[in-house]
């Protein structure tokens, strides 16, 4: 299947996205994609300091020599993350019947999206880079009350990506975006797990979208860090289905786990390495180098052997999970965030042995499932190392033992089931944590 096969096939399945153009040019289109859905309408271009000369100012004498009534909002900051106070800020750009058309990456992205919900109406996004996967994905991760949190709110009605425009974006941000689509290898592999628990049945609507074709499409990464225009097309088609897939199954559960989880720790804790922010794909990077570790570890194990008994009698109460939590979470920015999450998705002792007998009596024909679908480390390590991605905590100032500490706030910190819930009623937690730290261990400290 080629890529405007696989592209149609993705908007019969999109809830929100009517059109997805991808290819050199094609930014020129956009005062007719305007008028098709937004006819009568005015337009504000909404960019930041860099994306405005990349992309913006052309969009908007676009839409001048068009005759559509157009203002423009550009966000002067050098760096900025989707923090609520620009959420404010493009809220009032929106007042008075203007259709967001957002110029940029990911960040500008998000505040249309969320703004534009805000306001009842839809909107236009015309990439700049193939950085994320979250042009196209239903809702907008924005940082509010000092907590990383997802808002709900429908994606684009049309993405036009110009793979001139994208292709010559600066290359870590290119890097980043190949990071961000890998980690749909650990997130689908965790997905698979909280199927067999029972807790997150798997839409396949939302997993065929883009699952079928991943290995494809990360298969070129020299050719992403070289900035190639097929290998970035490829790229950037394989996060926009990871978009859409997000759409159809109206969550991002088919694009992120635990390896997102240790991005929102680092932006929750406004980290920040030789004075700059990270970028979201570079966190991620680390994040999904350290699930793919852990899956490595998991793969060690024999759970044909699980004592279910002995796992059921140890496992706690939720007042106990509670004040693990509470303990956990004290110093956190969101001290009641994993409080929060694991009342949302705790379970009881019966449910837990159901689990977990599932699990035992299934694992092998279960372990070679997720060895398909999950790449070791080092393939892993690998792929980030040609594309440009970040292969080590250090290169994004994490130190391994820093890393190794995040642990038991990604394991709480959203109710979505996760491989280390897994771990935590089997008890082999402590196995799969230490593994990767250990002597020979992915990243031994």
């Amino acid at each position: 299947m080629d890529s405007k096969q696989r592209i149609a096939k993705a908007l019969q399945v999109a809830t929100d996205t009517k059109v997805f153009e991808m290819g050199r040019g094609v930014s020129s289109m956009v005062p007719e994609v305007f008028k098709q859905y937004f006819p009568g309408r005015k337009a504000k271009i909404i960019a930041d300091i860099n994306t405005w000369p990349v992309l913006g100012e052309k969009v908007y004498g676009l839409f001048v020599e068009a005759g559509i009534p157009v203002e423009k909002f550009v966000i002067m900051e050098k760096e900025f993350h989707a923090e609520w106070e620009y959420i404010e800020m493009v809220d009032k750009e929106l007042d008075g019947g203007f259709i967001a058309v957002s110029v940029g990456s990911g960040v500008i992205n998000d505040l249309c999206k969320l703004c534009s919900h805000h306001h009842g109406q839809q909107y236009l996004t015309l990439p700049t880079a193939a950085s994320v996967d979250g042009y196209s994905s239903f809702g907008a991760s924005i940082s509010y009350q000092n907590s990383k949190q997802t808002f709900s709110c429908p994606a684009p009605v049309a993405i036009i990506a110009d793979i001139d425009v994208i292709a010559a974006a600066p290359k870590e941000m290119t890097a980043a975006g190949y990071a961000d689509l890998a980690a749909k290898v650990p997130a689908g592999a965790e997905w698979m797990v909280a199927d067999l628990m029972g807790t997150a049945p798997i839409k396949p609507d939302a997993w065929h979208v883009l699952q079928d074709y991943l290995d494809d499409l990360l298969a070129n990464p020299a050719g992403v860090a070289a900035g190639d225009p097929d290998a970035v097309a490829d790229l950037f088609e394989g996060l926009t289905l990871s978009g859409i897939a997000m759409q159809a199954a109206q969550s991002s559960r088919p694009a992120s786990c635990c390896d997102h989880l240790f991005s929102h720790i680092l932006d929750m804790t406004h980290h920040r390495f030789n004075g700059k922010l990270q970028s979201h794909g570079f966190q991620v990077a680390i994040g999904t180098l350290t699930m793919c570790a852990v899956f490595d570890e998991l793969f060690k194990l024999d759970l044909t052997k699980l004592d279910v008994d002995a796992c059921v009698a140890a496992w706690p109460s939720l007042e106990e999970e509670q004040e693990r939590a509470k303990l956990i979470f004290k110093d956190f920015p969101a001290p009641t965030l994993g409080f929060d999450n694991i009342t949302k998705k705790y379970n009881d002792a019966a449910t837990v042995r159901e689990q977990l007998t599932r699990v035992r009596d299934t694992w092998p024909e279960f372990k070679k499932k997720l060895q398909a679908q999950v790449y070791p480390f080092k393939k892993m390590r690998d792929l980030f190392k040609t594309a440009g991605a970040p292969y080590d905590p250090s290169m994004i100032g994490v130190t391994r033992e820093q890393l190794k500490d995040m642990f038991p706030i990604v394991q709480l910190m959203r109710h979505r089931m996760n491989v280390l819930d897994l771990a935590k009623r089997g008890m082999f937690y402590d196995n799969l944590v230490e593994g990767v730290f250990a002597p020979g261990g992915a990243w031994e400290i």
